[in-house]
């Protein structure tokens, strides 16, 4: 027996007006979050300002690191957001937050190899070896580049949207490389990447769930041969919004 929520009036009514007003919705929406792009912006920019102490190029790593971070756990959390509020309009804006990860772990790589390393291939290849924490900050940037490079509705359409959400499923495993790539980094000082780490569990602990009740309502829906099949519909209306452009960007 599948347990549904059920909203509240006042949350209906709210519904309603957002699924009406969907894409005004839409715009609004993303006009503000193109805003929140200056924010880690502006917080790089005041380090500069204020002085970056002893070490500044590692603290504009962090900074970058932690931002790409976040937007990445922006992405996770739509699907999240979506199922629990029924809101349409978040799904906006998951291409938007997978290409700012993808812009800043961008910027995170260039300053680390240009900066940092001034081009040395040969210390870079040394150190990459050496560090794990280097390898697998090297491996997660080398996995956003598919994902950034797909993110069109051209090419949702070319790949179709069985083999694009498959592909696209690497997000949880760039956000579990760069969590452990900011863990293995700080070695003492582990409370913010714990945090993160903690984040990351409940927004992947969300899809696990959903995934089992999906698998054991689909396993006693078969048993019932009279019941309708809600888990086979589901993948059907996320195919078509998907064709439609609705879900781009990172699941």
């Amino acid at each position: 027996m599948r347990i549904r929520w059920l909203p509240s009036t006042k949350a209906v009514v709210l519904l309603n007006i957002f699924n009406k007003h969907f894409w005004t919705v839409k715009l609004i929406s993303r006009f503000f979050f193109w805003n929140a792009l200056l924010i880690p912006i502006g917080g790089l920019a005041a380090r500069f300002l204020a002085g970056t102490g002893a070490n500044p190029i590692e603290k504009i790593l962090r900074h970058m690191g932690t931002t790409t971070l976040v937007f990445l756990f922006l992405t996770l959390a739509v699907t999240p957001l979506r199922r629990l509020t029924g809101w349409a309009w978040p799904g906006a804006l998951r291409r938007m937050a997978g290409l700012f990860a993808f812009f800043f772990g961008t910027l995170h790589f260039i300053v680390y190899i240009g900066i940092d390393q001034f081009f040395s291939w040969a210390s870079i290849v040394k150190d990459v070896a050496k560090h794990k924490f280097v390898t697998v900050g090297f491996a997660t940037w080398i996995l956003l580049i598919p994902l950034a490079v797909t993110s069109t509705n051209k090419m949702i359409r070319r790949m179709g949207g069985k083999q694009w959400r498959a592909l696209h499923r690497l997000t949880y495993l760039v956000a579990a490389g760069g969590v452990f790539h900011y863990l293995w980094l700080v070695k003492k000082d582990i409370q913010n990447p714990l945090i993160y780490g903690a984040i990351l569990a409940g927004l992947l602990g969300l899809r696990v769930f959903w995934f089992l009740h999906r698998y054991y309502d689909g396993q006693s829906s078969m048993t019932a041969p009279f019941v309708s099949r809600p888990s086979i519909h589901r993948k059907k209306q996320d195919f078509v919004e998907i064709e439609q452009g609705r879900k781009t960007g990172l699941p």
